[in-house]
């Protein structure tokens, strides 16, 4: 479904705040341009991001490479992944619910078929 491949804040949120975790940890200093541009790569990346588990990694890694940080911390995200990864699947599953929810509601009740009148 398109919720399942295109719907992903999750993984989104995961990649942004990785990026700029590992930006700071190695005291990286990032522009508000390299900022924004790591949001839009990352809503980008929330949307073509395969839904496997950890199939946002080599996206982290790109975007880390793109702005100038050093992919190799993403061994330390590695030994915590597998719990992000479950919080991840909260958030694109909840996201996913909540899209539905809001698109049934818009949607008119399904007609109700008149009983046929019999005349005797």
């Amino acid at each position: 479904t398109v919720g399942a491949t295109a719907n992903q804040n999750g993984t989104a949120l995961f990649e942004g705040v990785t990026v700029l975790f590992l930006a700071q940890f190695f005291g990286v200093d990032l522009s508000l341009w390299q900022q924004v541009m790591v949001m839009l790569v990352c809503i980008l990346g929330g949307i073509g991001t395969a839904g496997v588990p950890s199939g946002s990694l080599p996206v982290v890694a790109l975007i880390c490479a793109m702005v100038g940080v050093d992919p190799v911390g993403i061994g330390m995200i590695l030994g915590v992944n597998h719990f992000l990864d479950m919080c991840r699947t909260t958030l694109n599953v909840t996201g996913d619910l909540t899209l539905a929810t809001l698109v049934a509601h818009g949607e008119p009740d399904a007609p109700v078929a008149e009983p046929a009148s019999t005349t005797a």
